[in-house]
């Protein structure tokens, strides 16, 4: 069950950008698109409860420095350099404003608490549990879920129609795998 307390509850809001999101992005979640407008809705819904409202981004050297050793082909001369800071990709999509009392994390990794102040701001702020939204189920979604536990939070909670991965049975798939998160919730009873 959902924190009580709102002071201490964040929503994590993942990887939520035009490379990951938009039909044409070099890193397209093909579910990514569709979530928009529960994505949308939990960010009101979180603002609304007092919720810390956490956006978590990838942005990368454009040169791929800091790039997964997997990735790294897509950085070189000519090629697409996903998420790469000040770039379009790196953007939010439409419809997603971060507030001034907002938090953004900056990461280069799945997870949102690999090698980022994230979990340093949580603790500060009082947060012991965690809402979470975003792309993509099996990869960032999953590995910020597994280190949050893996860190007490109390409470994990994913909205399940407010995340996506590349097809839905992948997104199924990784999604009933999450049997010892708090809750995995639909959107509407969020």
């Amino acid at each position: 069950m959902m924190a009580a307390d709102n002071n201490k509850t964040a929503l994590l809001v993942i990887d939520m950008q035009n490379d990951f999101v938009l039909s044409d992005g070099s890193m397209r979640v093909d579910g990514g698109l569709a979530i928009v407008p529960n994505v949308i809705k939990a960010v009101d819904v979180a603002r609304h409860r007092g919720y810390l409202v956490t956006w978590v981004v990838r942005e990368h050297d454009p040169s791929g420095r800091d790039v997964e050793l997997f990735r790294r082909h897509l950085y070189g001369n000519g090629k697409p350099k996903p998420t790469s800071k000040g770039s379009k990709g790196a953007e939010l999509v439409d419809g997603l404003v971060i507030k001034e009392e907002d938090y953004k994390v900056v990461k280069t990794r799945f997870s949102a608490f690999f090698a980022t102040p994230l979990h340093s701001v949580l603790q500060g702020a009082g947060i012991d549990s965690l809402v979470i939204v975003g792309v993509q189920t099996p990869n960032c979604i999953r590995q910020t879920v597994f280190d949050a536990v893996e860190l007490d939070y109390k409470s994990v909670t994913v909205i399940v129609d407010a995340t996506a991965a590349a097809t839905p049975d992948v997104h199924a798939d990784h999604a009933s795998t999450y049997t010892f998160v708090d809750e995995v919730r639909r959107h509407s009873s969020y």
